[in-house]
């Protein structure tokens, strides 16, 4: 066949362009609970930032999720 190696090539090509990033989300270095504590954090955050806009400035919403279906 004349096409033998085309997904040898195509495996090396895709990593040249971007190997690295399989597993991402793991190479934090944190172990499972202080990824939850972390991430607690941030959508506690995350919650208080979104109360502090609501509290302040409701018309500044510029209209989103009034109308909630």
């Amino acid at each position: 066949m004349t096409r033998g190696n085309q997904r040898e090539k195509d495996r090396e090509r895709a990593q040249a362009r971007g190997g690295n990033k399989v597993n991402k989300g793991k190479d934090d270095g944190l172990t499972p609970e202080q990824r939850r504590e972390r991430d607690a954090k941030a959508l506690q955050e995350k919650a208080a930032k979104k109360a502090a806009q609501a509290a302040g400035g409701e018309s500044s919403g510029g209209g989103k999720g009034k109308n909630k279906k």
